[in-house]
Parts: C-alpha cells; sequence; structure tokens
C-alpha cells in the first residue's frame, strides 16, 4: 500500500466516522403489539381487500375480496364460492397474499403472506354468515370459507409513523411462528 492510498483510506474512514456522528440516532423500531394494532387500523378502515393466489402457471392472481376483520391472531376470514378459480388454486399452492391499502386518506397498508386454508364446515359458515350470502350463495350452496395463516405481515401506517425504511424502503414487519399463531 502506498503512502498516498493509506492516506485516502484514513481520510475515508474519518470521513465515514465524521457522518456517523452527526446523524441522527435511528428511531427505535416498534415492537410487535404496536405494529399489529397499527397494521388492524389500516385493515378496519377498509371494506375490500387484495387476495393474491398463484395459478397453475405460478403467476399471481389477484382479486378483490371482502374480508372479515382479523381474529385476535391476524387470522383473516372470507367467503367465496366452491366454483372458483381461486379454491383451484389454493387447492394447488396454498400460499397466498392479502392486500390492504388507503393512500388517498393518509392511511395506510397492510400485506399479509400466508397459507389459505378451504373450510367447509356449516358451524364456520353460520358463525360468520353474513346476509348478502342469502343471495349470493341460496342455501349456502356452493360456498367455502378461505381462512389465511399469517407468516408475515408488513405494515405502513401514516397515522402511526410507520414508513419505509428510507435506505431499504422495506416496511416494518411482523413474522409469526408456529408458536406467535
Amino acid at each position: 500500500m502506498t503512502f498516498k492510498s493509506s492516506w485516502i483510506a484514513v481520510a475515508c474512514v474519518l470521513l465515514a466516522n465524521s457522518v456517523l456522528a452527526q446523524a441522527p440516532p435511528s428511531a427505535p423500531r416498534p415492537d410487535r403489539a404496536a405494529l399489529l394494532v397499527a397494521a388492524r387500523d389500516v385493515m378496519a378502515a377498509q371494506t375490500y381487500c387484495a387476495l393474491v393466489t398463484l395459478d397453475e402457471t405460478g403467476r399471481p392472481q389477484v382479486r378483490t375480496m371482502n374480508p372479515f376483520p382479523p381474529d385476535e391472531n391476524m387470522v383473516v376470514w372470507m367467503a367465496t364460492n366452491t366454483k372458483s378459480r381461486k379454491v383451484a388454486q389454493i387447492r394447488k399452492d396454498p400460499r397466498v397474499a392479502l392486500y390492504y391499502a388507503d393512500h388517498k386518506n393518509a392511511i395506510g397498508e397492510v400485506a399479509i403472506h400466508g397459507r389459505a386454508e378451504l373450510v367447509d364446515d356449516m358451524n364456520e359458515i353460520l358463525k360468520r354468515k353474513r346476509a348478502y350470502w342469502d343471495q349470493a350463495f341460496p342455501g349456502l350452496k356452493d360456498l367455502t370459507l378461505i381462512k389465511v395463516v399469517p407468516e408475515r405481515l408488513e405494515v405502513i401506517n401514516y397515522k402511526a409513523g410507520l414508513n419505509n425504511d428510507p435506505a431499504t424502503f422495506q416496511a416494518p414487519t411482523v413474522e409469526f411462528g408456529p408458536s406467535t399463531r
């Protein structure tokens, strides 16, 4: 290493230390409970969400759904016709994503990545029954529930001050595992 390259290396280290010393301390990362409260706030403000499944070629397929509010474990339920493409896609590959968003009213967005389960249990269907189902599913025929069990949740909530990381654009994230569901 020459004197000149040594001097440049030392200057770079000093400059980097100077910049780091002047940088404002990063805000503490919100805890899991705060992130889930912020996610529920965004989700509650939406009537609809997007459900993303994977088709037989592995391409994402997106459609609008009318979900129930998430339960205490952030599990989301919704209803669909048993003959729909989404049911066939879930049977083949249960990996799904849900997306809730409202940027117009400065609320934020939530993305849930998880696994879908198809539930045909009539007790579960009756527990969640909505009035419009009588028309959409006469006699509750051809109705199945989709239960989305989260594996990862990303949330941006402007009111709660939750935004993307300025360097990576990654939204604050909650991971779900067997012990957290």
